[in-house]
C-alpha cells in the first residue's frame, strides 16, 4: 500500500527480492507447515498458499502481492451474492456508446474492426490478474487482435502478463508510482526504462504469434540507437535522437507472424516505455497497465499531462478503464479532502486527450481489516470510495462498474478468506487467481449485456426502411 503523494518520501527502487527476508519467511512457512502436519486441526497456511511463500523464484508472484502465477485447477466459485442493483455496470445514459459501437463492429467481424481497451489499475493489474482473464474472455467472443502493451522489463518481481515471458537486463527502471522526481514522461504504461549498451529485452508470447509490433520510446537530443529483431530476424534499427523530448513510435511488421521480440541498445543511451503486439483484426486488444502501489494521484500528478495526452492519442483507445481505490482506502482524510478532486482531474485529462473515447470508472475490490476480536470486516472507506466514484462517473459522463458489489459487497473479504480454497491473501487485499477469474467473468457478462442493450437502442432509433416507430 502506498500513501498519497503528499505523504510520500522519495524511495529507492527495489528491483531484486531481498534474500535474507525471503529466507526468514521460508523458514517460518516450513515451521507453520510442520504444525499442520503434526496437528491437522491447527489453523494455519493452506498448502496452496504455503508453496507460493516457499517458492521465491522470479517467475512467481511473491509476497507483495501474494498471488501465484500457477494456481491449481479448481472450480470457479459463484459470488456470495449478487449486487442489489439490477445492473452492476451503469451505462444508462450512453456513456459507453463509442466503445459499444467499436465492439459491435468487431462482433460483426467487419474488416479491420479492432477494439482497443486501455486498463489502468493498481497491484492486482501488475500481474494481469482479472485483466488477463477479461482479455481472454472478450477475445474468445469478439476476436483476437493482439495482446497489447507490455513493459520491456519487470519493475517488480511479480510483474507478469498471461501468456508472456519477459527477460531483460541493463535497464534503470523508474515507475511513476514511486513518486520520485522525474520529468513526468512515463509513456503509456507508467514506467520509464533507461539503458545503454548492452541493455536488452526479450519478450516471448507463448500462446500466439503477432504480425504488428511497435516500440514506444522517448525522442531526446542525446538519444541512442537500438536494434529490433523478431524470432531471430532483424527488423531494423531505431535512432531515438530528437530535437527535444517527445514520444517516439517505431512500428514493425512481420508478415508471417512472430512469437518473440528482441530489443538491444547498440549505441548511446535510450529511454523506452514498452512495446505493443497486435495482429490484423477484427477483434480485441486489451492493454493491462498496472502499477504497484498505484493510486489516482499517479495519473493526476506524476504523469506529464502533455506527454500522456500524446501517448493516449497515438493509442486511440475505444475504452479507458480507471481502476483505483484500494490504496486510497487506507487514508480517510485524503478521501475527505482530495480524492474526488483528483478523480475529476484524471477524467478531465483523459477527455481532453481523447474526447471520443469512452471512460469507465471501475471500483476497487473489497478490502478487509481485523477487528479487536480478530474478526475480518470490510474497511469502511471502501463503500465511501465506491459511492464517490459512482457519483463522479455519473456527473462526468463516464460509465461505472461496481466491482465491490459484483464480488459480494460488504463482508466479502471475510467470506473469501474463510473459503476453502482461500480466495484472498492474508493481507486481506489481493485476490488469488480463482477469485480473479470470477470477477472477470462477471465483468465480461456485464459488458456483453451492455452491448446488447446498446444494440436494442440502436434498432429502435434506426428502424428498418418502411417501418414506422
Amino acid at each position: 500500500m502506498v500513501p498519497p503523494r503528499s505523504s510520500i518520501r522519495a524511495s529507492k527502487q527495489m528491483k531484486n527480492f531481498p534474500f535474507q527476508t525471503g529466507l526468514t519467511i521460508a523458514i517460518v512457512a516450513v515451521l507453520l507447515a510442520g504444525v499442520r502436519l503434526l496437528v491437522p486441526s491447527a489453523q494455519g497456511l493452506h498448502w496452496a498458499h504455503l508453496s507460493a511463500i516457499i517458492d521465491l523464484r522470479g517467475d512467481r508472484v511473491t509476497l507483495s502481492p501474494l498471488i501465484r502465477h500457477s494456481d491449481p485447477i479448481l472450480p470457479i466459485p459463484a459470488p456470495a451474492r449478487l449486487g442489489k442493483s439490477p445492473f452492476l455496470l451503469d451505462d444508462s445514459r450512453g456513456q459507453l456508446d463509442h466503445f459499444y459501437k467499436a465492439l459491435w463492429r468487431s462482433e460483426k467481424r467487419e474488416n479491420g474492426a479492432v477494439t482497443r481497451i486501455v486498463h489502468y489499475g493498481d497491484s492486482p493489474t501488475t500481474s494481469d490478474l482479472i485483466t488477463g482473464d477479461v482479455r481472454e474472455l472478450l477475445q474468445r467472443r469478439f476476436g483476437d487482435a493482439g495482446h497489447g502493451f507490455v513493459l520491456v522489463d519487470k519493475p517488480w518481481a511479480w510483474y507478469q502478463h498471461v501468456g508472456v515471458k519477459l527477460f531483460a537486463s541493463g535497464w534503470l527502471i523508474a515507475p511513476a508510482s514511486h513518486f520520485e522526481a522525474q520529468d513526468g514522461m512515463f509513456g503509456l504504461g507508467g514506467v520509464t526504462f533507461s539503458g545503454s549498451a548492452p541493455a536488452r529485452s526479450t519478450i516471448i508470447f507463448e500462446r500466439r504469434r503477432y504480425s504488428q509490433f511497435e516500440v514506444w520510446y522517448l525522442r531526446q537530443p542525446s538519444g541512442g540507437v537500438l536494434t529490433v529483431s523478431a524470432d531471430g530476424q532483424l527488423l531494423g534499427h531505431v535512432d531515438t535522437r530528437g530535437d527535444s523530448k517527445s514520444p517516439g513510435f517505431a512500428p514493425f511488421r512481420v508478415e508471417s507472424g512472430a512469437s518473440g521480440l528482441n530489443i538491444q541498445v547498440d549505441q548511446g543511451s535510450v529511454r523506452l516505455f514498452g512495446i505493443t503486439a497486435e495482429k490484423a483484426g477484427p477483434g480485441i486488444v486489451y492493454d493491462s497497465l498496472g502499477l504497484n502501489g498505484g493510486s489516482i494521484e499517479v495519473l493526476s500528478h506524476m504523469f506529464n499531462p502533455t506527454h500522456w495526452a500524446e501517448e493516449l492519442r497515438h493509442r486511440r483507445p475505444d475504452l479507458i478503464i480507471v481502476n483505483y481505490g484500494t490504496n486510497e482506502a487506507g487514508f480517510g482524510s485524503f478521501l475527505d479532502s482530495e480524492y474526488e478532486r483528483e478523480l475529476r482531474e484524471v477524467i478531465r485529462r483523459i477527455r481532453g486527450a481523447v474526447p471520443d473515447s469512452s471512460i469507465l470508472v471501475m471500483s476497487p475490490l473489497d478490502r478487509g481489516r481485523r477487528t479487536p476480536s480478530g474478526e475480518i470486516e470490510t474497511m469502511p472507506t471502501i463503500p465511501r470510495i465506491v459511492s464517490i466514484q459512482r457519483r463522479v462517473a455519473s456527473e462526468t459522463g463516464c460509465g461505472f462498474f461496481d466491482t465491490f458489489e459484483a464480488m459480494g459487497g460488504a463482508g466479502t473479504i471475510g467470506r473469501w478468506y474463510a473459503a476453502e480454497p482461500r480466495l484472498i491473501a492474508a493481507d486481506l487485499i489481493h485476490p488469488y487467481g480463482n477469485a480473479g477469474k470470477m470477477i472477470a467473468g462477471v465483468f465480461t457478462k456485464e459488458i456483453v449485456a451492455g452491448l446488447n442493450r446498446f444494440k436494442r437502442r440502436e434498432s429502435i432509433s434506426d428502424p428498418p426502411e418502411g417501418v414506422r416507430q
